[in-house]
């Protein structure tokens, strides 16, 4: 096999990952073909044999139906654990600590939580567990872009904002945020980002390849600093990957 059909799903975040296993590739004079696009665009991808390396399925949850069988992928590797979770600029509300403290703040922390569109069913149940309508708390849905100009303004200005995020996320990068413990386990448990091989494609590819990118593990902090460099520094994804393997993508 000289050419690699890589997919991922058609985000900043996910094509910054990929470009990251990318470089891997590369070094085994691989040439790369992407497939990318929404979820039923992948999945029809996958069961035509169109993607031999996919970049990533968050497991054991979000992503579970790219496990179907008819679908021909295997797990390959570990890259990073993503996790869902509520959280105050660093700094602010030092005494909130918890969701369950929400509401008993004498109002320091703002009543509004303005929750990107892909995790709204995720925030309206954190609301619904803790109780926080009553506590005077509303749900504001905006498109995750608009949600996250929101919270890069709250970070910046030292708001005392509810941000509720997945992470990794641009936004996490710098360490500018703190997470709120979920005494009811009720946000989401931790993922898994896998990549997945194409069955039939395991034998046409170096034992050697597969046995690195199994080893791979970029970690949030790292996939965090890649989005923060395509959305803030104006990097392109190669670009951002190619700073990451030269180690220069985070401080040391």
């Amino acid at each position: 096999m000289t050419t690699v059909t890589l997919g991922h799903p058609e985000t900043i975040l996910h094509a910054a990952a990929a470009a990251a296993v990318v470089r891997v590739l590369e070094a085994y004079d691989l040439e790369v073909e992407y497939v990318t696009g929404g979820r039923d665009e992948l999945t029809a991808a996958m069961k035509a044999g169109g993607v031999d390396l996919f970049v990533s399925a968050w497991l054991p949850d979000i992503d579970a139906a790219w496990l179907d069988a008819s679908l021909g992928m295997d797990v390959l590797g570990e890259l990073y654990k993503p996790v869902f979770g509520w959280f105050l600029p660093e700094g602010c509300a030092p005494h909130v600590v918890s969701i369950s403290d929400l509401g008993n703040d004498d109002g320091v922390v703002g009543r509004t939580i303005v929750a990107p569109e892909s995790v709204l069913e995720r925030v309206r149940r954190g609301v619904g567990a803790y109780g926080l309508t009553e506590r005077g708390f509303t749900i504001e849905a905006r498109p995750d872009d608009a949600a996250y100009r929101h919270a890069a303004a709250a970070i910046e200005a030292g708001e005392a904002s509810i941000l509720p995020l997945w992470q990794p996320n641009f936004l996490h990068h710098g360490a500018r945020l703190r997470q709120l413990d979920d005494p009811k386990g009720v946000l989401a448990g931790e993922q898994a980002a896998r990549m997945l091989v194409r069955r039939s494609a395991r034998a046409e590819l170096d034992s050697d390849l597969l046995d690195e990118l199994d080893e791979l593990m970029l970690g949030n902090k790292v996939v965090s600093a890649l989005e923060y460099a395509v959305r803030c520094d104006g990097m392109s994804t190669d670009d951002a990957a190619e700073a990451w393997q030269r180690g220069k993508l985070l401080p040391r």
